[in-house]
């Protein structure tokens, strides 16, 4: 699955081309390799992604077409959060 739409079905990011420009920022990487929208990730694939002075890293644990709210977060696990920058 691409990574821009598996962001977007497991709701770690809420819309499509919000995925699609985080990513071609090269604010996200998968098992430490940047990654861009198009990339393929598949289930145990690491993800780290910087959301302003947050990095979360998460480990896809399946991979589904759709899926619905109350399940999306079945699709990964949170490994860490980590807080960045001066504070």
């Amino acid at each position: 699955m691409r990574l821009d739409k598996f962001l977007k079905v497991s709701r770690l990011i809420k819309r499509r081309t919000l995925a699609k420009e985080v990513a071609d920022k090269g604010r996200i990487s998968i098992n430490g390799i940047q990654a861009k929208a198009s990339s393929t990730v598949k289930e145990n694939d690491e993800l780290a992604i910087l959301f302003g002075q947050k990095r979360v890293t998460v480990r896809i644990d399946k991979i589904q077409e759709m899926t619905r709210k109350e399940d999306a977060a079945d699709m990964f696990t949170v490994l860490k959060e980590e807080k960045l920058g001066g504070e």
